[in-house]
């Protein structure tokens, strides 16, 4: 096989390209759905096109690609020959200010992983072996401060590289691919054994004092056990997180497929006990800086120079979430920035591109597309009836009514209602507009039972 990169492996494991990867992509059950009207269309949330950055291999201080090389050649000699005595040990947290402020300002989120156990140098809740407990306690301060607010936060399995024994806290001295994360050490393992070790990940990131609501699986891990690995998640997360709504993100295409979230292992909807867990799928490569920050990307894969072309416009003008993936230490590439500024040219030509753009979190989408699948809708004369197991913002809907009355919204009681906007593109949260015989709002969907009322 010829020398690939860990997310290519992903990716081409995923389209079946290597032998024995080829898992079925839908394996996983879909669960309960709720009866549907079709006389109401669930839109994107405020009728525009979600966008988010999903951030790999990243964690406080260790430049997780100077630690993994000599993990990963250990395992496969003849492909990882990267002189990885030359890249840096460190990316500082200097660069994660700098990031998250530019990202802030542009109204950029995302997920930014935090790997728990980094190619095993040190805990996060603990230590880390190279730098001061000062240096990483305020390592962690910054991720809660400044980027939780606008990013998800996940364990990208514990290590990264070595798998851990959960019940000693150390790597097994094995250092075939059957115990290394990015490969085959989920293989045959069930849903329990899964969640145990997923757990184990984010009872780290809960000790730090981090929240999170879902997981990003390193390289190929739980590609041959994609149903196991969607009950690990919801298991997990929901043990030691309490998450309501889990979220994991394992797959990338970048062909034709459908790159919308799958809501999957739906159940218990109209009880007091709804579940469900959400596939997250990216739409690109790693088209920045590369994950080890040796392999210079370029913007026009994106989004072209003149706006018209590259993978972005394919997913966006089909109205599918747009969710670009990297690696950080291409981001860093080594001091240089390289990723990092393409990404800066990508986010100012789709602004300049596109007006009805959306930046969201991986768990707002997650919750989005599980109340867009999961709650009942039915409409009457009097309005439209919502019963649904998960609350979500932005929640927008379209029939064809007339409206000639300011709409309510009518739950537990209270009634409030929407104001009127002259166009489509104006429309947002508690807000609808008419035109011809098409009604559209977009209101704070609550959890439970809420009327759209005319009249």
């Amino acid at each position: 096989m010829p020398h690939v990169t860990r997310r290519q492996f992903l990716q081409y494991s995923a389209q079946g390209l290597i032998a024995g990867w080829a898992a079925p992509l839908l394996a996983q059950v879909a669960g309960d759905r709720p009866p549907r009207q079709t006389a109401v269309k669930v839109l994107n949330p405020e009728n525009r096109v979600p966008v988010s950055f999903i951030i790999d291999d990243s964690t406080c201080l260790a430049n997780l690609a100077h630690f993994a090389i000599p993990q990963f050649r250990e395992t496969f000699p003849d492909r990882y020959l990267q002189d990885w005595r030359k890249l840096p040990r460190e990316i500082p947290d200097a660069f994660v200010r700098k990031f998250a402020d530019w990202c802030r300002d542009q109204g950029v989120k995302g997920k930014y992983s935090i790997v728990p156990y980094p190619a095993c140098v040190g805990w996060v809740d603990r230590e880390l072996p190279g730098w001061s407990k000062r240096d990483l306690n305020a390592s962690l301060a910054l991720v809660r401060d400044e980027l939780t607010p606008n990013w998800d936060i996940h364990p990208e399995m514990v290590s990264h590289t070595r798998v851990i024994d959960t019940k000693t806290g150390r790597p097994f001295p094995e250092t075939t691919e059957f115990f290394m994360e990015n490969w085959r050490w989920t293989d045959g393992k069930s849903a329990d054994q899964l969640a145990e070790y997923i757990g184990f990940a984010l009872k780290i990131l809960k000790n730090a004092g981090l929240p999170c609501e879902g997981i990003t699986t390193p390289g190929g891990f739980g590609n041959r056990v994609l149903p196991e690995l969607a009950q690990g998640v919801l298991q997990a997360c929901r043990d030691v997180y309490h998450t309501e709504i889990p979220h994991y993100f394992r797959h990338l295409y970048i062909d034709e497929r459908s790159v919308a979230p799958r809501v999957e292992y739906a159940a218990g909807l109209g009880g007091p006990d709804p579940r469900c867990v959400v596939s997250i799928i990216g739409c690109t490569g790693d088209w920045f800086g590369g994950w080890d920050g040796l392999e210079r990307g370029s913007v026009d894969q994106f989004i072209t120079a003149d706006l018209k072309s590259g993978r972005l416009p394919q997913v966006i003008d089909r109205g599918e979430p747009a969710i670009l993936v990297c690696h950080w230490p291409g981001m860093y590439f080594n001091g240089d920035e390289v990723g990092f500024n393409i990404f800066r040219e990508v986010v100012a030509r789709l602004h300049a591109r596109y007006d009805h753009l959306l930046w969201m979190k991986l768990s707002e989408i997650a919750r989005y597309w599980a109340a867009r699948e999961l709650t009942s809708i039915a409409a009457t004369a009097e309005g439209i009836t919502f019963d649904a197991p998960f609350a979500t913002p932005r929640f927008t809907v379209q029939s064809t009514r007339s409206a000639a009355a300011p709409p309510h919204l009518s739950a537990a009681g209270n009634s409030t209602p929407l104001a009127r906007v002259a166009s489509l593109s104006q429309l947002r949260r508690g807000a609808w507009h008419h035109e011809a015989e098409t009604f559209t709002a977009c209101l704070d969907l609550p959890k439970g039972r809420s009327v759209l009322s005319f009249g």
